[in-house]
């Protein structure tokens, strides 16, 4: 039972960088810290993928290597993933810089607040 459970703790960290993630996304009213929530519960959702895809004794899909081969898709994917997590933080930091020039805060209630008031 203790083996199995070492074979599978990258499993462990997925489900905390994911819950860490969620957390800080609904439970903090500041705007920064929902993207920081946002990039943790992102790279749990790539460690997921990675780990999954991880088969033990498998080579890199070379010719020249024995099989069983490890499928570069899932690789491939983080990737491109990694890069649009960038561009998406780049813009949601974007726009919370917007967002403090015009209200003056970055907690959501308060900005909620004066868009009611308004």
């Amino acid at each position: 039972m203790i083996e199995a459970l070492a074979d599978r703790v990258y499993y462990l960290a997925v489900f905390l960088l994911l819950g860490v993630g969620t957390y800080m996304l609904i439970g903090n009213a500041n705007l920064v810290k929902k993207v920081i929530g946002m990039n943790i519960f992102q790279t749990g959702i790539f460690l997921f993928f990675i780990t999954a895809a991880y088969i033990d004794g498998a080579s890199p899909p070379l010719l020249s290597a024995p099989g069983p081969y490890v499928s570069p898709l899932p690789h491939v994917l983080i990737l491109t993933a990694i890069v649009v997590g960038v561009s998406l933080t780049a813009v949601a930091l974007g726009l919370i810089v917007r967002i403090y020039s015009e209200y003056g805060t970055l907690d959501e209630d308060a900005i909620a607040k004066v868009i009611a008031d308004e």
